[in-house]
């Protein structure tokens, strides 16, 4: 416990150190051009001081102009008085004014019976109509005028800065001035150079600061004091550039506004340098002190990590400079080295204001201490970015507008109910201020394009909810009929969809079950066709150990074991040849082959089993060989195949058609025979292992043929169909040929 006290007083001591700094370095940054300047006499303030003297003296001193002369200067010009004459309007206009204006005086006289009164009324405004046409008929009569006012604009110039004297007579006791009119030679002065020269008034054992105007730096006054409209006739005639000395005497009394201000800069100048000296060296300490030692348990670091890692990386980069900008502000809002002349206001002032410093630089320095190890052990800055809420918003955008009408439906949607919102409090301040018809206006539009909006939106809603209910209760297992498709939106799309959703799982149903029916066959048939040799092989031989068997039997018992191995070992090579085909694990050696001459060969290898067959082949082959890229012997399985099946299930007596011809670029082979027994409608069935046209599965087939043909075929790209019409059953294999 005293261990953690202790690293917790060494972290508010160095943050404290820290603080106080930084609060230095801010302070620094926004007083340092004032108070790192040479003296009081070098800040803003003291020019403006100056600015204003300057500006006084060459009011009452230097502009030698009077009241009189400016007047003699006054000109009038005849836009002013065209400006003058058409302020109010046209002649017309003035005169119905003014009749109007008078007429309701007038009118009220007469029914009061006051004849006086409406004579007065009416003298009155005759003169004014009269002054109103003269100005129309004369330039001379409104020049008069204009001439009038601003002589009157004039003396109330010279009125105003007469009594503002006071203020410049007080300036003079601190601000000594020796300056010449170089155009004129006029000296301007208020000091007693009694014979001697300038250096010996102005010098800096009697003067706080001097002010030169030689060559080039003049003085240059102007009547830039003066208002816009009397400034040209108080403009003096010379160029009114002077040389010579403006000074601050050191001989004028403390109480003086500059000399207060010069000594007062003093003391704040001095404050500053002790304040940023000790600042500094409280940031080097604490510098030093964090590179030195740990100032913050790893512990604490480690368990604030986990839970700020979890906010997106865009937040607290946004956080981070929100309580730096917070904290910055905070540290410029005070100024205690103002108060070094009192060290208990001082440091009373300093722990006040540096309480929420102090608090405002732990949350960045914990927050920028955090963002850098993160950065250091995390999955990097670009993993970081992809997982920041800003990309998570642009993310949710580009899904939004994934299907665009939909975005744009929406963004158009919140934009009217936007502006609708926005125009409630423009209606009520227009009701408020008397425009009534602005309402009427509010409620034309809403019932214009928001209404119609919220109906469109209160629609969608509602199918939205109906494709919801829908799609629960075909989840649950519910019979459902097919929702109504209206429109094109991505609502009607999306019912669309689920309608056809809902065919594919029946028809998805109806597989699964038509597949765990062929399984359970599958299973039957595999069963049947291996048990049945394999019984026969095992009752075969307990008879042949029957003692005293006759040599005759034994011989037929062998024989009968040896033909049922032989027909076990056939079920179960095709077995295998089927399973590989079907998983695709069986290889292909292609090479060129003439289709033709497989097919002879196939029919070469049954032509004694044709013989004694009851069954009458009709072969069609091409002339000229067909070429094919395929297995020769994989081919010639399936051709085998076939034949061998037609030998099985062929009606007695009936012909068998084999035809080959070519189709473009595909070889076509035609097996068509009757069949000796009923195949039903489920013809895919018959690509099935171990399903065969005998269902009594009294013949010698293993039902593997057409499965193991059609495997074949699909390896080599080709296409093996089969059709029946009634008895007559059809295969068509389709290869490409290779010229």
């Amino acid at each position: 416990m005293d261990t953690k006290w202790k690293s917790n007083l060494k972290f508010i001591g160095w943050l404290l150190l820290f603080t106080y700094g930084l609060s230095a370095v801010i302070a620094l940054m926004n007083h340092g051009s004032t108070y790192l300047k040479k003296d009081y006499f070098d800040t803003p303030q003291f020019e403006g001081q100056l600015e204003e003297f300057i500006n006084d003296l060459n009011i009452y001193e230097l502009n030698s102009t009077t009241a009189e002369e400016a007047k003699k200067k006054i000109t009038v010009t005849k836009e002013e008085i065209e400006d003058h004459r058409n302020y109010y309007g046209s002649l017309a206009e003035q005169v119905t004014t003014i009749k109007e204006r008078y007429a309701g005086k007038i009118q009220e006289a007469l029914l009061a019976e006051n004849q006086e009164v409406a004579k007065v009324y009416e003298e009155e405004r005759d003169k004014k109509i009269k002054d109103i046409t003269n100005n129309f008929k004369s330039d001379d009569y409104v020049r008069k005028k204009i001439q009038a006012e601003k002589e009157k604009a004039i003396d109330e110039f010279y009125v105003t800065h007469q009594n503002e004297r006071r203020q410049f007579d007080d300036d003079g006791e601190v601000f000594k001035y020796y300056l010449k009119n170089i155009s004129t030679g006029d000296v301007y002065t208020n000091v007693n150079l009694s014979g001697g020269s300038l250096s010996d008034v102005f010098n800096d054992k009697d003067m706080f600061h001097i002010r030169k105007y030689d060559s080039p730096n003049y003085l240059m006054t102007d009547s830039s004091y003066a208002p816009t409209d009397v400034r040209i006739e108080v403009e003096a005639v010379e160029d009114r550039t002077y040389e010579g000395r403006i000074a601050v005497t050191k001989h004028a009394r403390d109480t003086v506004p500059v000399i207060i201000d010069y000594h007062y800069f003093k003391n704040e100048q001095r404050n500053f340098y002790i304040f940023v000296i000790s600042g500094l060296l409280a940031l080097v300490i604490s510098i030093l002190i964090s590179r030195k030692t740990t100032v913050l348990p790893v512990a604490i670091v480690e368990k604030m990590g986990f839970y700020y890692n979890r906010i997106p990386v865009d937040v607290s980069i946004i956080v981070l400079m929100i309580t730096a900008f917070i904290t910055l502000i905070v540290l410029s809002s005070y100024q205690v080295f103002y108060y070094i002349d009192d060290p208990s206001l001082w440091i009373e002032l300093l722990l006040f204001n540096l309480l929420p410093s102090v608090i405002g630089t732990m949350v960045v320095w914990f927050q920028v201490k955090l963002l850098w190890l993160r950065t250091k052990a995390g999955p990097g800055i670009e993993a970081e970015w992809k997982n920041s809420l800003f990309m998570r918003f642009i993310e949710l955008v580009k899904n939004v507008f994934e299907v665009r009408s939909v975005g744009v439906q929406l963004f158009l949607l919140l934009s009217v109910f936007f502006f609708t919102g926005f125009g409630v409090p423009i209606v009520w301040w227009g009701w408020v201020d008397g425009y009534p018809h602005v309402l009427m206006l509010y409620i034309l539009l809403f019932l214009s394009i928001p209404m119609p909006a919220l109906l469109l939106l209160f629609k969608r809603i509602a199918y939205f909810n109906q494709i919801a209910q829908h799609t629960e209760r075909v989840s649950s297992g519910y019979p459902e009929p097919d929702l109504p498709v209206q429109g094109k939106s991505v609502f009607s799309k999306m019912a669309e969809n689920m309608n056809q959703l809902k065919q594919g799982v029946k028809v998805s149903q109806r597989e699964q079950a038509k597949s765990e029916r062929l399984k359970t066959e599958l299973i039957t048939n595999v069963s049947h066709d291996l048990r049945t040799p394999l019984t026969s092989i095992i009752s075969y031989t307990e008879l042949l150990k029957t003692p005293d068997l006759a040599e005759e039997e034994r011989a037929a018992y062998t024989e009968i074991i040896d033909r049922k191995s032989k027909r076990l070992k056939v079920l179960i090579d095709d077995l295998f040849e089927a399973s590989k085909m079907a998983s695709g694990n069986a290889e292909l050696v292609k090479e060129k082959a003439d289709l033709v001459q497989l097919l002879q060969q196939a029919l070469a290898e049954y032509s004694e089993t044709i013989d004694d067959s009851d069954l009458h082949f009709r072969v069609t082959n091409p002339e000229e060989p067909v070429y094919a890229y395929v297995d020769g012997q994989k081919i010639w399985r399936v051709f085998d195949n076939l034949i061998g099946n037609i030998l099985k299930y062929s009606l007695e007596n009936t012909r068998v058609y084999i035809s080959m011809k070519t189709e473009g670029n595909q070889a076509v082979i035609t097996f068509k025979n009757v069949t000796k027994y009923e195949l039903g409608d489920n013809l895919d069935e018959l690509f099935e292992r171990f399903k065969r046209g005998d269902r009594s599965r009294h013949t010698d087939g293993s039902g593997l043929g057409l499965a193991i043909a059609k495997s074949i075929i699909d390896l080599h790209d080709g296409q093996l169909d089969i059709e029946v019409d009634g008895d007559l059953f059809k295969v068509t294999v389709s290869l490409d040929t290779a010229y």
